[in-house]
């Protein structure tokens, strides 16, 4: 298995960060390690101590390079199909995952890495990675995941992107909103850690209910999305939390 668990205490519960490993690919992603990957997210779902989900790739020189060329040079339409319905359903646990999950972008990201982090809730990447869409290149068109380009970047990067197959830099990756935050390599963790002890330190059931609001906004109308807000918005109430978390503050203006 190439997936290593480690966690980190936060707040009032962990984070806990998965890494890729398969360095000497550039940790490409192979049949055995999407699967890997998939399992890894399917096995924190029910954690309730569980605050925020850091990925990443082993090694300084890539987050994920991609889907495993190899393999897919002996694909046939069927193998081709399970392959990517396979990468489909790892992007899909990560996206409908209840905490969560940060990009630690380390080095190269591309086509289904690339893919990989679009799927992330937030991104942070050291100002050296390289972002690209190279599957035009080798006969095949982006898929999946990559239709969420658009709303990350606008229709017009992506078209070229997906059409050019040419590589940015982080800087414009950051420039064009695809990343929240880029810095030095020896500052990438200290960002992560910024980043997932805020999310730890927030109300634990408001975070899980409002990733499960950002879902719901993309796929709903203007109207519905608004009054799915509402019904969360009373939600939160039944939990206690907001009476809870609301004392400190209150108890500072008291004092005042």
């Amino acid at each position: 298995m190439n997936i290593d668990l480690s966690h980190r205490q936060s707040g009032s519960g962990h984070i806990t960060t998965i890494t890729y490993s398969r360095e000497e690919k550039l940790n490409s992603l192979n049949s055995t390690g999407i699967k890997d990957l998939h399992q890894a997210f399917i096995s924190l779902m029910n954690d309730e101590d569980l605050r925020a989900i850091v990925l990443t790739g082993s090694g300084p020189k890539a987050f994920f390079g991609g889907a495993d060329i190899f393999e897919m040079s002996e694909l046939d339409s069927k193998g081709a199909k399970e392959f990517i319905t396979s990468l489909h359903k790892l992007f899909l646990a990560i996206r409908s995952h209840p905490v969560p999950v940060i990009a630690r972008i380390n080095g190269y990201t591309l086509g289904a890495g690339m893919e990989l982090a679009a799927a992330c809730d937030l991104r942070v990447s050291v100002d050296t990675a390289i972002f690209g869409m190279p599957e035009v290149r080798v006969g095949l068109p982006s898929v999946i995941e990559a239709v969420l380009l658009p709303r990350l970047i606008g229709w017009g990067r992506s078209n070229y992107l997906v059409l050019t197959a040419e590589n940015i830099s982080a800087t414009t990756a950051y420039e064009w909103g695809f990343l929240e935050n880029i810095c030095t390599e020896n500052n990438l963790d200290e960002q992560i850690n910024a980043i997932s002890d805020a999310i730890a330190c927030s109300g634990a059931i408001a975070v899980r209910s409002q990733k499960a609001l950002v879902g719901k906004w993309e796929q709903l109308s203007l109207e519905d999305s608004i009054n799915a807000g509402i019904d969360a918005f009373e939600k939160a109430y039944k939990t206690g939390e907001p009476n809870i978390m609301m004392q400190p503050f209150l108890n500072r203006k008291k004092r005042k």
